[in-house]
C-alpha cells in the first residue's frame, strides 16, 4: 500500500512509501544543476567534440590517400580498354546468346568504405544468376575480392567454384592478371564467361558492366551461324587449325578482358573512397559545429548559475 492515511485524535497521520520518501531526499533537476551536474554535461560534450574531431582527420586522410591511388590507376586503366576493344569488332558483343554452362565472374573490392559499388556488383550478379538457371542451364560464381565473397556466401555458397582476394596487395600488371585468368580457366568448365566490374568514368560516376567471353565451341557455333561475325573472311597464316585458333583467341580474349575489369573496378573504387570520405568530412564538420554550439550554450548556462549563486549569497550577507 503506497499510502495510508488515518486520524487520532483530530490529528491526520500520513504514512509514505519507502520510495517516495527516496526521491524526497533526492535534488530535483535544477538542484541537479546547481550541484555539478551541468558540467559532467559540458565534459561529456567535450569529449564528444574531440573524438568528431578525430575521426574527421581520419576521413581526410583516406580521401588523400584514395586520391593518390586513383591518379597511380586511372592513366592504366584508360589504356587498358585498347586491348579488348578489337575482340569486340572481331566477335561482336552479344551477352544473350543461350548456352548452358555459365560462369558469373564477380570483381568487387577487397576494403570497404567505398559506397555501393561492390553491392551493386553482387546485385547484377545475381541478377545474371537467375537469369541464366534453369532445367537444362547451370550457374556458377567465381568471385574476386572480399567484399562480394562475404555476400554471395550467405546465400549461394554451393554455387561458388573459386575465390580470389588480395588483388590489389601487390602491383597490378597484365603478368599478373593474366596469371589470375588461367587459374580460372583450369579450375572451371564453361560455355561463357560473364565478367561484372564497374567502369570508371569519373570520380564521381561509375557504370556497372559486363563483358562476355564464350568458349571455342560456342564461337564457332554461332560464327557459322552468322551471329558473332564471319570469321572465315580472314587469313590465317601458320599450320594451326581453326579450332587451335579460336582456343588461343578466347583465352587471351580474358586476359585482356579480366585485366581491363580488374583496373576499371580499381579506379572505380578509389573514385568511390574519395567521394564518401569527402561526405563523411563534411558531416563531421556540421556535427562539431552542432555540438560546439550546445558546448557554449552550456557552459553559459553553467556560468549564469554561478553569478546568480554568488549574487544571491552576497544580498544575504549584506541583507
Amino acid at each position: 500500500m503506497a499510502m495510508a492515511a488515518f486520524r487520532r485524535e483530530g490529528r491526520r497521520i500520513v504514512v509514505a512509501s519507502p520510495n517516495l520518501l527516496r526521491s524526497s531526499l533526492l535534488p530535483s533537476s535544477e538542484e541537479q544543476v546547481s550541484l555539478g551536474v551541468r558540467s559532467i554535461s559540458t565534459q561529456i560534450v567535450r569529449n564528444r567534440m574531440k573524438s568528431v574531431k578525430n575521426i574527421q582527420k581520419i576521413t581526410k586522410a583516406m580521401k588523400m590517400v584514395a586520391a593518390s591511388k586513383l591518379r597511380a590507376i586511372q592513366v592504366r586503366a584508360e589504356n587498358s580498354r585498347g586491348l579488348w576493344q578489337p575482340f569486340t569488332a572481331l566477335l561482336g558483343d552479344t551477352p544473350s546468346v543461350d548456352v548452358k554452362k555459365n560462369v558469373i565472374v564477380t570483381v568487387s573490392a577487397d576494403k570497404g568504405l567505398c559506397g555501393g559499388i561492390n553491392s551493386t556488383s553482387v546485385k547484377i550478379s545475381r541478377a545474371l544468376f537467375k537469369l541464366n538457371s534453369g532445367a537444362e542451364k547451370e550457374s556458377k560464381y567465381v568471385v574476386l575480392g572480399e567484399k562480394a565473397k562475404a555476400q554471395l556466401i550467405r546465400d549461394s555458397k554451393q554455387h561458388i567454384d573459386l575465390t580470389m582476394t588480395e588483388l590489389q596487395k601487390n602491383f597490378l600488371n597484365y603478368t599478373q592478371v593474366s596469371a589470375l585468368a588461367d587459374e580460372i580457366l583450369k579450375n572451371v568448365e564453361y560455355d561463357a564467361l560473364r565478367i561484372v566490374f564497374n567502369k570508371f568514368q569519373s570520380v564521381v560516376s561509375f557504370l556497372p558492366t559486363t563483358a562476355t567471353i564464350f568458349s571455342p565451341e560456342i564461337v564457332e557455333r554461332e560464327s557459322e551461324a552468322g551471329k558473332l561475325g564471319d570469321l572465315d573472311s580472314y587469313e590465317v597464316e601458320g599450320g594451326d587449325t581453326k579450332s587451335e585458333i579460336l582456343q588461343n583467341l578466347t583465352e587471351f580474349q580474358f586476359s585482356c578482358v579480366m585485366f581491363n575489369a580488374v583496373l576499371e573496378n580499381a579506379c572505380s573504387e578509389q573514385g568511390a573512397r574519395m567521394s564518401a570520405m569527402d561526405s563523411s568530412s563534411r558531416n563531421a564538420g556540421e556535427m562539431l559545429d552542432r555540438l560546439t554550439l550546445t558546448y557554449n550554450r552550456t557552459r553559459q548556462a553553467s556560468i549564469t548559475t554561478e553569478l546568480t549563486e554568488i549574487i544571491s549569497g552576497a544580498s544575504a550577507l549584506e541583507g
